[in-house]
């Protein structure tokens, strides 16, 4: 088991459980555990296994909460053809109350960033991460807005990330576009319902030691809430084949 950061003040011991549903047939297509911490068993890196077997020449409308919505993983699946439904991450305020990324002008072709208060400044080259960084500095010192922008004594440095447009599109689509707001919300009960099933009776708790083992334990437990699923649905066995037939009301 590792020690999980969730966020800021959500600690938890063990590992992670990833798993793509489909929500229409109410049923699982894949699932994977992962030790708990590490780059690669965030959620955003997992999703594209996933996915790795699902028709490549099929497009998929792809949902997923704020884990899924990095700006590699949206670029890794626009470039597959895949309509995306993911809940971009909340912005977060350098002051309670005050400017987030969005109050600031940015124009990565220019190469520019615009404050608030109207100044702008240029961006430097790109970091070990790939951000750029408009720092303004000097320009704070007498704002009016500093106190709503910066706790900086030195002043504003705006970082802007490597995905920034593609990212930028997320929140205006998530926030203004009607069809998306109906999607998400339209596919979200279900998928949460999966996610209380496969917890369900104590199963949030592995039984085993390991990430094989409870791996394991996680396929087969998801095949049996399948195969659950389709029963329900009409599937029965006729002695020598199964046969799903499905149940009217």
């Amino acid at each position: 088991a590792r020690h999980i950061h969730k966020n800021r003040t959500r600690h938890q011991e063990g590992f992670r459980a990833h798993a793509a549903f489909e929500p229409e047939a109410g049923l699982f297509t894949e699932v994977a555990l992962t030790a708990g911490s590490g780059a690669g068993n965030h959620e955003a890196a997992v999703a594209p296994d996933l996915l790795a077997d699902e028709d490549q020449d099929q497009e998929l409308t792809v949902l997923g909460d704020t884990a899924y919505g990095t700006g590699e993983l949206r670029r890794s699946l626009e470039a597959d053809g895949h309509t995306l439904v993911l809940k971009p991450p909340p912005l977060r305020q350098a002051i309670p109350g005050g400017f987030t990324t969005d109050d600031f002008q940015v124009d990565t072709q220019a190469g520019t960033v615009t404050c608030p208060a109207g100044h702008t400044k240029a961006l430097g080259r790109p970091l070990a991460g790939g951000n750029r960084q408009a720092q303004f500095k000097k320009l704070c010192l007498d704002c009016p807005l500093r106190e709503r922008c910066t706790r900086s004594k030195t002043g504003r440095v705006f970082s802007v990330h490597p995905q920034y447009d593609l990212l930028k599109a997320a929140r205006d689509q998530a926030a203004t576009s009607q069809e998306w707001q109906d999607e998400y919300r339209r596919w979200r009960p279900p998928v949460e319902r999966a996610i209380a099933w496969l917890v369900a009776k104590g199963n949030r708790r592995v039984p085993y030691r390991g990430v094989l083992k409870n791996n394991t334990w996680l396929h087969n437990r998801a095949a049996a809430l399948n195969l659950r699923r389709l029963i329900n649905l009409g599937l029965t066995h006729t002695g020598t084949t199964w046969t799903l037939t499905p149940t009217t009301t």
